[in-house]
């Protein structure tokens, strides 16, 4: 049991935004020396519904315009995840033990050009399209078990495009 499991999470909206192709949009974090990619996420602000927060932050994370996106499905849970010890009191000022998250499904409607990450307060270093399955891999250890159970939530709207999003 974490020393810091009397800290609440951070509310948060994901999005998992696929392409003509069915593939996931990923980006590399600025603030991280890991090789690792993560699909945009973020804080859900007082007033703010999820799916509002995950519309800004595809904004923005991405530079991806609301009108860019069509909503294609939602998780009907919201997932958790806690930070590992040593980062709690380095990240978000130590006020929360990690994240529960509402996460949504997002057809992409745009191209590449459509896409930039210089945003005003920029997140990603680098960004790439991959295939669903690759995604767990690609995340940093302690957000792998989250991004297996979204690849079983949304596995059924990703099978049923067989890799394409129409």
């Amino acid at each position: 049991m974490s020393a810091y499991a009397d800290l609440p999470y951070r509310p948060c909206a994901g999005v998992m935004l696929l392409n003509a192709q069915g593939e996931v949009f990923v980006g590399q974090r600025l603030d991280s020396v890991l090789e690792a990619w993560q699909m945009p996420q973020g804080g859900i602000d007082p007033g703010e519904d999820a799916l509002e927060a995950a519309v800004r932050e595809l904004g923005e994370e991405a530079g991806i315009a609301p009108d860019k996106v069509e909503l294609v499905a939602e998780a009907g849970e919201e997932l958790t995840y806690d930070l590992p010890d040593d980062l709690i009191g380095k990240v978000w000022k130590g006020k929360w033990r990690g994240q529960r998250q509402r996460w949504f499904l997002f057809r992409f409607l745009g191209t590449d050009d459509d896409v930039n990450i210089q945003t005003a307060e920029p997140e990603f270093r680098a960004w790439r399209w991959v295939a669903p399955a690759e995604l767990p891999e690609l995340i940093v250890p302690f957000k792998r078990e989250l991004y297996a159970r979204l690849l079983e939530i949304f596995g059924e709207v990703l099978r049923a495009h067989d890799g394409r999003v129409r």
